[in-house]
Formats: C-alpha cells, sequence, structure tokens
C-alpha cells in the first residue's frame, strides 16, 4: 500500500508498516513533501504548501524513537531501491537473452561497476540519508510517476531549477540514477527534479512521454513550494532519457502553437540541454540492434515503425506544419563525446542541423574523446573542474550576480574515485 499522504509526527511514532512494492513505494513518511498529496494525489494550496515546506521543521522535537524509527525507514527504504535496481537488471537481461555476446558484456558491466563502486557507495549514501533529498514525491497517478527533489543547503531566496530525465536504453531508467548530477547541482544553489517513469515492458514510448510531460507540469507547477522559482525551469535529458525528454518538448510545443489545452507551456521552460542523446529512430534502431538491444525489442518499445516519426524529433522538426510549434521551443543545447559508440555523436548533429532548419536557438558541443559515460560518470566522480558541468552551471547563473560570484570562489568538486580506477573502468565499459 502507498503510505498515506496525511503523515504526521505522531504517526510517524507507530510501528513501521510492511515494506510496499517499488511500483507503490513513495518514500519515508518523514517527507515533508508527502503532506502534498492529498486523495487522488492533489495538491493542498500552494500557501499551505509553503508554509509546510518553510516552516521550522518538527524534527527538532522529534523523540528519539522517532528518530530511530526514521533510520529504520531509510533503510527499509535502500533495500526497496536496492531490489529495484536488480530487478531491472534482470528484466533488462530476460529481453536481450544470455547469449555469449551479453554474458561478455554482463561481465565487462560488472567489473565496470566494481571499479566505480568507491564512487557509487558514497552518492548512495547521500541519496538514501541526506536531508537535502526529499525522495519519491508523486507527481501523477500512473506507478514510477515519482520523483526526487535534490535542494541546496542555503534558504536565501528562490532557487533554479533543473528538470531531468535519466537515461537507460527506455527499460532500465531510474531517477536515482541523477543522483550524483543533483547533489553536485544543488551544492551550486540549483534544485535538480529527477523524473522516474514507465519503462517498457511496464509501458512503451508514449507511456515514457507522457509521464516525463506530467512530470514537468508537476515541477512547473508546485516547485515554488519548495523554494524553487518557477520563471526558471531548465530541461535536461541523458542518453534515452533525451530522446524522451525531447519528444516531450516538442510535442508540447505543437499542442501550445494549435491551441489545445495544455498544464504547462514551452514558454516555462528556459532552456534544454540534451546529453548523449538521439533524436531519429530511423537511424537509431540498426544501431542499437548491432549494439544488442534487438530490432524486435526496439520496435516493441517505440510502438513499431508507424510510429517513428511521431518519436523522432529530428525529424518531426522537418514536416511544414510543426514550423510555429519550432518557434515557441526555448534555446536548445546538445552535449556528446565523440567517442560514443552506445549513440554516436552524429545523432546530435543531425538534430542540430534540423533545429537549425526551421531556426531554433541551437548549440551544439561536441567533447573530444569522450565516450557515453564519460560525460555523465568517470568526469564527475574524478571530481575538480569539468567543461560540461560549468557550462550548465554558468548558463543558469548568467542573470544572476550573487551566483556568479559564488560560483566564482565555489570550491571544486570532491574527488569520488581515485584515477587509476577511473582509466580501468573506462577500459572495460561495455558502453
Amino acid at each position: 500500500m502507498q503510505s498515506s499522504p496525511g503523515i504526521y509526527l505522531a504517526e510517524r511514532c507507530r510501528s513501521m508498516p510492511s515494506m510496499a512494492s517499488e511500483l507503490k513505494e513513495v518514500g519515508p513518511a518523514d517527507s515533508d513533501e508527502m503532506e502534498l498529496l492529498h486523495g487522488s494525489n492533489r495538491l493542498s494550496s500552494p500557501e499551505k504548501v509553503r508554509r509546510r515546506v518553510s516552516g521550522k521543521s518538527s524534527a527538532d522535537k522529534t523523540p528519539r524513537v522517532c528518530r530511530q524509527q526514521s533510520f529504520g525507514r531509510d533503510i527499509g527504504h535502500a533495500a526497496a531501491e536496492t531490489y529495484l535496481i536488480t530487478r531491472l537488471s534482470f528484466n533488462l537481461l530476460g529481453y536481450l537473452g544470455v547469449g555469449y555476446r551479453w554474458i561478455t558484456r554482463l561481465l565487462a558491466l560488472a567489473c565496470y561497476a566494481m571499479l566505480l563502486m568507491p564512487g557509487f557507495l558514497q552518492v548512495a549514501y547521500l541519496y538514501f540519508f541526506s536531508p537535502q533529498v526529499r525522495r519519491s514525491i508523486v507527481y501523477g497517478d500512473q506507478p514510477r510517476n515519482r520523483l526526487d527533489l535534490y535542494i541546496p543547503p542555503t534558504n536565501d531566496g528562490p532557487k533554479p531549477v533543473v528538470v531531468f530525465v535519466t537515461g537507460g536504453a527506455w527499460i532500465i531508467g531510474y531517477k536515482a540514477w541523477g543522483s550524483l548530477l543533483g547533489l553536485q547541482l544543488a551544492e551550486r544553489d540549483i534544485i535538480v527534479a529527477c523524473l522516474d517513469y514507465r519503462n517498457f515492458p511496464q509501458g512503451t514510448i508514449s507511456d515514457m512521454v507522457g509521464d516525463a510531460s506530467q512530470g514537468i507540469s508537476f515541477v512547473c507547477n508546485n516547485i515554488s513550494a519548495f523554494g524553487g522559482d518557477p520563471k526558471r525551469i531548465y530541461l535536461m535529458g541523458q542518453s534515452a532519457g533525451a530522446h524522451i525528454s525531447s519528444c516531450a518538448l516538442i510535442e508540447q510545443a505543437i499542442k501550445e502553437s494549435r491551441g489545445e489545452s495544455i498544464s504547462w507551456s514551452v514558454s516555462q521552460i528556459k532552456a534544454y540541454f540534451g546529453l548523449s542523446g538521439g533524436y531519429n529512430l530511423f537511424k537509431l534502431v540498426d544501431h542499437c540492434h548491432n549494439r544488442g538491444l534487438y530490432r524486435s525489442i526496439f520496435l516493441s518499445i517505440m510502438e513499431g515503425e508507424e510510429s517513428f516519426e511521431k518519436f523522432s524529433p529530428g525529424v518531426r522538426l522537418k514536416d511544414p506544419g510543426v514550423r510555429k510549434a519550432a518557434s515557441l521551443l526555448p534555446r536548445i543545447v546538445l552535449f556528446h563525446g565523440s567517442q560514443d559508440y552506445s549513440i554516436p555523436p552524429e545523432a546530435s548533429k543531425t538534430f542540430a542541423e534540423a533545429l537549425r532548419g526551421v531556426e531554433a536557438k541551437t548549440e551544439l558541443i561536441v567533447y573530444n574523446g569522450k565516450t557515453h559515460t564519460d560525460l555523465f560518470l568517470q568526469d564527475p566522480l574524478r571530481g575538480g573542474k569539468d567543461e560540461l558541468f560549468d557550462y550548465i552551471v554558468s548558463m543558469i547563473h548568467a542573470h544572476d550576480s550573487d551566483a556568479l560570484r559564488k560560483d566564482a570562489f565555489a570550491l571544486p568538486r570532491r574527488r569520488l574515485v581515485p584515477e587509476f580506477l577511473l582509466k580501468l573502468a573506462g577500459k572495460v565499459s561495455p558502453f
């Protein structure tokens, strides 16, 4: 059963209920955000929500026994999240098969994960136990309609917001994959909302895009209750998440251009960041087949070839009927590594050309020698200066002189994994 939304301190001191399945998991009962939900996932008034979030925490008055039970709930939640990750991995195996190619890749993946484990463990600890992370906030009524919020430690005014859609080959995407990015951006006074969404076979591409759009709508309409600035919202996606989020953005622009009823506006998105994404299914299908995501599975995920155009942003922009919609798009920045073999950099290059063809504000940045995971994993785990991270932060803070001044004196990001382990991981990476 899903946790009751109206749980207060006295209820938190009661004995713990049994852990629910991962599809119904809402998160720790002591999360302030769970009080936002009422009945069929509707919010209380923004004024009430704001008072609950910004008011003094009741944690200062919590008896020791309550603290112990809260810690026990965190442990239980960590176990549930670990189970979900394991189940997703076996789910992927079931669809890809266990032939020689995938046995070797799984072994490579296991080695890759073990080499980066020192960093993963540190991030996981913060994800489960940091008070700055608000996990599993419900944004819709479908399974997996949850998001994690990463809140900056300071509370000195409304913060800019990044809505992040994680990758995972449309099969093993999960909101926790964005925890490293969320934690590091929160250190720079940026709120991050990492969306979860239905994966295949629980849903197909239209479900994923619909979930992402609903999550974006939730953030646009409610982020002020969490200290976010609704006028400074940025959208970002990585790998399959870049594909899903770009589909959601363009679909919303088309609806808006036709005068259809909408719950959020493209004008609310200041900019879109696409990291290592694929935007043309006609070109991706054979490439993914050769990489192990077999054509039959790919077609099932994408609802058949007849849906390729609808879910190929780079192709859809060529339709004269979407010219008006293209004029509504925010600034779009695409990032890709030149040595990305999971999704080749040509995917971002051709998308950038299509965007420029309809006069959308577009920038393409290709990082020489970088792979599919360098930009999103190895480089952030390395700490220190990072071109992509610094670019995103500087763009978000471009019109905030105080934030830029703080950035100039910000401490370098902490190294989480020794360099020799990062280099070994790069050599064995199956991506």
